[in-house]
């Protein structure tokens, strides 16, 4: 195969704004298309390979994928031992538990199908997984896995029949793409049936191009190429997370690469572009960029607890990304391509070993539960030795039991954040003179839900019920639940979304013209959390083997470390920025709808502008960035008669 130096520019081209977007650039908030200019590349690629190679009669399966061995598991396991001794250092037992089944799903292909299981691509807890990026090797390899054996049934029918059938392929997969989009985005987002397409777009780049079927215009090439090229740019700057993925949109940014692959020929604008030094080193080096920038960025946010990393570290790690690549590239990529170093033999003894060996190391870290006895003994003895007798480390296992009242109540063990039908009809109807307060939102109108049922003036005087729901999905359906019609008193309590405050004021304007009391409430701040670690945990970790520290000193560090971050207003970007929004919109409802009231959850988090993190046993009230704990939810609650907070709710309902 004719090495193509703008090939390798093409991939400079998808792996920088991939490690850009990951690295928090707002700028490059749709550089995640970058695997899809990948998915495509390699489309082009490897059918290059196989249809020349069936062509000449020479294709070999057992060639084949010796080649793929060669290109994807030396550097992949690689940068996964490189990640297993900071994984053990850093990572919380329930993350290291999380890593350890990521490294068997790598090992064997499939970590798109486990990634797609525990959660979406753009949700923060995904993000923070230090192998998430390689769900897109996932796919590739299971296509590659269908893709020779489709040619090698085919081939015999002629190469007409061959288009034919990856024709009829690409508009299905792309269909349930378009379709998944909506209905199945975590699935769509991961799987290869709604990817497939994406390669397949490489694949008919490759026919084309075997068999001259290019465009010989060099002044249509070049229109052609630049309109390729200014289809990704587009793309990387005008997508963000909320474009659904992958869909038509993905069309934009797959048909412009190749509309690059076909067009940008020797002597066009793109082709000069993409054939300088700076881009063909960086595509030369590009498969190791993208296996080594989410590790570094995902271990830097864990040792400095920042969800979002500065610019300057951001930059810093991109530029290590860059130095480990050209390391991995120069030591282990070339290496091990070389058939005099390697043969065929070594390869395949060393992909076996590889893949046994991670996946034992990766079961031995799951049985062990991610060595939770071993790793929390000797913080959990110096608690005890200060006073602490029943800390809970275990985040995943508080944030569990903070379900437990609601799903007492509701008969339900498996009642979570939304689409319960008990929500629907719950009242208790103890007494029906007091009035009837209904709280609507995500998981944080649990917290609330929780804090009021601790406290005995709120169950005194209201028969308190939840309605768990994002606001985006409300709708009339809602409004004629028997909840809210029985409700007297609604209380919005949620964590708004950017679609959530796009329908905060209709919802506004329909509840207080039923007549009921509306009260609004802030989003709780975020504090410092990173995956399953909370600004606590990091303290107590660094603290606790201090000798000399008694439980009041690890109190007031503690609830100072959260004091200076609120009084700061030091958080995450996307906090900050749903908060100016709505900001802006609480301006607007207070001038339109005066009825309408506002409460901040902070006036009894941190009364008198001092932050309670511990309540009195030394125990977290909060098992992430502002989840209650269901201690904290108690300690809140007893304490809730005196905060601003209760006595602003109870002026608006007495107004």
């Amino acid at each position: 195969m004719k090495y193509r130096a703008e090939i390798d520019g093409l991939r400079a081209l998808a792996v920088l704004p991939v490690i850009f977007f990951h690295a928090g650039f707002e700028l490059f908030n749709g550089g995640f298309i970058g695997v899809d200019v990948f998915f495509v590349i390699s489309g082009y690629l490897i059918t290059t390979i196989i249809i020349t190679e069936m062509a000449e009669g020479k294709f070999s399966i057992i060639n084949f994928y010796e080649r793929r061995a060669r290109r994807i598991l030396p550097a992949l396991f690689f940068v996964m031992a490189a990640c297993i001794p900071f994984a053990w250092i850093i990572l919380t037992p329930p993350d290291l538990k999380d890593f350890g089944e990521s490294i068997i799903a790598v090992s064997t292909f499939s970590s798109n199908i486990l990634f797609w299981f525990e959660s979406g691509y753009f949700d923060t807890q995904a993000e923070l997984k230090p192998l998430l990026h390689t769900w897109s090797l996932a796919v590739e390899e299971q296509y590659y896995i269908l893709f020779p054996i489709f040619i090698l049934l085919t081939w015999r029918l002629g190469i007409h029949w061959v288009v034919i059938f990856l024709a009829i392929i690409f508009l299905i997969s792309l269909c349930l793409a378009q379709w998944g989009a909506f209905k199945m985005p975590a699935a769509n987002f991961y799987l290869l049936p709604t990817r497939g397409w994406e390669i397949i777009i490489g694949v008919f780049a490759a026919f084309l191009i075997k068999y001259d079927k290019r465009i010989e215009s060099f002044v249509l090439n070049q229109i052609l190429s630049l309109i390729g090229f200014v289809m990704i740019i587009y793309s990387i700057f005008a997508f963000d997370k909320t474009t659904p993925f992958p869909s038509f949109y993905t069309l934009i940014p797959t048909v412009g690469t190749g509309l690059l692959i076909l067009c940008a020929v020797p002597r066009t604008f793109i082709h000069d572009l993409l054939t300088k030094k700076l881009f063909v080193g960086l595509g030369l080096t590009s498969y190791s960029i993208y296996l080594w920038h989410q590790p570094l960025l995902v271990f830097a946010k864990y040792v400095l607890l920042m969800n979002d990393l500065s610019y300057l570290i951001a930059i810093a790690i991109c530029i290590i990304s860059i130095v480990m690549a050209w390391i991995s590239w120069k030591f282990i990529e070339r290496p091990f391509r070389d058939k005099k170093v390697y043969n065929r033999k070594d390869i395949f003894l060393f992909s076996i070993v590889g893949i046994i060996f991670f996946s034992g190391l990766g079961s031995v870290v799951i049985n062990n539960d991610g060595f939770k006895v071993f790793k929390y003994e000797a913080i959990n003895k110096n608690l005890k030795r200060i006073g602490i007798d029943d800390f809970q480390s275990d985040n995943q296992k508080l944030r569990i039991e903070s379900w437990n009242i609601l799903r007492k109540i509701s008969g339900d063990p498996n009642y979570y954040v939304d689409n319960n039908i008990f929500d629907q009809s719950y009242f208790s109807n103890s007494n029906k003179k007091k009035k009837r307060m209904l709280i609507v939102g995500n998981s944080h109108s649990k917290d609330l839900f929780n804090v009021f049922y601790h406290s005995s003036d709120i169950q005194e005087n209201f028969d308190v019920s939840r309605y768990g729901i994002q606001l985006k999905n409300i709708d009339t359906n809602f409004y004629k639940t028997i909840s809210y019609e029985k409700s007297d008193i609604v209380i919005i309590a949620t964590k708004y979304t950017k679609y959530d405050l796009e329908n905060l004021y209709e919802i506004a304007v329909n509840i207080t013209k039923d007549g009921k009391k509306l009260f609004i409430v802030e989003e709780i701040f975020n504090f410092p959390s990173v995956g399953k670690t909370a600004l606590a945990d990091l303290i107590i970790k660094r603290t606790i083997n201090n000798q000399n520290i008694t439980l009041n000193m690890l109190k007031d560090r503690i609830n100072e470390a959260y004091t200076q971050y609120f009084l700061s207003n030091s958080s995450t970007k996307k906090f900050l920025e749903s908060k100016k929004q709505f900001d802006i919109l609480r301006k607007k409802i207070e001038k339109d709808i005066p009825q309408v009231h506002f409460l901040n959850r902070m006036d009894y988090v941190c009364p008198n502008k001092y932050c309670l993190a511990l309540d009195n046993n030394g125990r977290k009230n909060f098992f992430d960035y502002g989840h209650h704990t269901m201690s904290g939810a108690s300690f809140f609650g007893t304490k809730l008669k005196e905060t601003n907070f209760y006595k602003e709710l109870i002026k608006g309902i007495n107004s």
